[in-house]
């Protein structure tokens, strides 16, 4: 009997340090640290090297704070949102005084760094909203979420308006896409799950409507099947944008990834998926994305980079396409690999690696609420 227990109980303890060993290797994220390592200051700045202005986005701050909720690193969290108060907002980023981040932040033509263009992007605005909504929640932190409501809030004031014949659209940032009859609109900036977080936490805001129009707009701007970079409104419908045409490229590369990744139990989550079904057969055709796309006949040219790979890795596991999602798995394992020697990551190679490599690994999903499902509330 003795000896039924002992063995027992170190089979028990060894089936113990195993689920340890592998719940540690599921928490543990290599992308995300070499990210944080090489991508963000201490100060909590995140840097695009690969610009000579060495700039910082309001992007790219939003892009690393939901990084480090899915990481569980609310250190970091703190110090991407502590560097975005005081650097992006002048130190008016609080619930009772807020003011929208501006989107661009580096080396100025004098030397000195500072803002570069004060106008904020709508992107950023919705992800960091998001962010501290989920922030809350998980964490558990109330301030979280007043700053959120705040957040929120200034971007319904600022950032979205009534579109005839439309409704509720968001405008790529307040000031400068209004011209005329003729309104500018970016696609990529629309992610359905950021939607429909937001809808769950502020419901009597515009955020389903919202989330509505902007799969109208993705299925009428995409009619090949390829996501236009920027698009406009004009006399009541969507239309090709006057400044940047009908090209689909590095902006565009993110509403396939934003697709991929939604709950496949929204009813928009199909809809918008199946109006992006022609970079699918590229792939299937050539073994590799476009670089870039003319959405109006479908004509494409170049190869896209290792970027585009991470953008479209959760965009080929949604549409169960298991070749296409091969493919983008090799090429995750070169884009997550360290640089070589004198080499930086690339800084959108590094997010868009990171958004899909971290979501085809499990290691992050959505509800059909749009609620963030990080794995380390089960797995770690």
């Amino acid at each position: 009997m003795r000896v039924f227990t002992t063995r027992f109980f170190a089979g028990a303890i060894i089936a113990v340090s195993a689920a340890s060993a592998q719940a540690a290797q599921q928490c543990d994220w290599p992308a995300y640290r070499l990210f944080v390592e090489r991508v963000v200051q201490a100060d909590g700045r995140v840097i695009d090297r690969s610009t000579d202005a060495q700039q910082t986005t309001s992007e790219g701050q939003s892009y690393g704070m939901f990084f480090a909720l899915v990481a569980n690193d609310r250190a970091t969290f703190d110090r991407l949102l502590n560097w975005t108060r005081s650097n992006l907002s002048a130190n008016q980023f609080d619930a009772n005084s807020l003011r929208l981040p501006a989107w661009q932040w580096g080396r100025k033509q004098d030397g000195s760094f500072g803002v570069m263009d004060p106008n904020p992007a709508s992107d950023a605005d919705l992800w960091i909203a998001y962010d501290l909504f989920q922030a809350g929640r998980l964490w558990k932190e109330p301030a979280y979420t007043k700053l959120a409501y705040a957040l929120a809030t200034q971007i319904v004031k600022q950032e979205i308006v009534d579109l005839p014949g439309l409704g509720p659209m968001l405008l790529p940032g307040p000031q400068g896409f209004r011209a005329g009859d003729v309104t500018r609109l970016n696609p990529s900036y629309l992610p359905l799950p950021l939607l429909r977080g937001l809808a769950h936490e502020m419901p009597d805001g515009p955020w389903a409507k919202l989330a509505q129009n902007a799969a109208k707009m993705v299925k009428v701007t995409s009619p090949r099947g390829y996501a236009p970079d920027w698009a406009a409104y004009q006399n009541g419908q969507f239309a090709v944008d006057p400044k940047n045409g009908d090209t689909g490229s590095y902006d565009a590369i993110r509403v396939y990834l934003w697709a991929g990744m939604a709950a496949s139990g929204d009813p928009l989550a199909r809809p918008w998926l199946d109006a992006l079904g022609g970079m699918r057969q590229s792939v299937a055709q050539t073994g590799f994305p476009p670089e870039k796309v003319n959405v109006t006949t479908g004509a494409a040219t170049g190869e896209g980079p290792l970027s585009y790979w991470g953008a479209l890795a959760p965009y080929f596991k949604a549409l169960n396409d298991e070749r296409g999602l091969g493919l983008a798995r090799t090429h995750l394992e070169a884009l997550a690999a360290p640089p070589g020697a004198g080499r930086e990551p690339v800084y959108y190679d590094r997010v868009l690696g990171l958004f899909g490599g971290g979501f085809i690994d499990g290691r992050y999903r959505f509800d059909e609420n749009g609620r963030l499902q990080p794995n380390w509330r089960r797995a770690c």
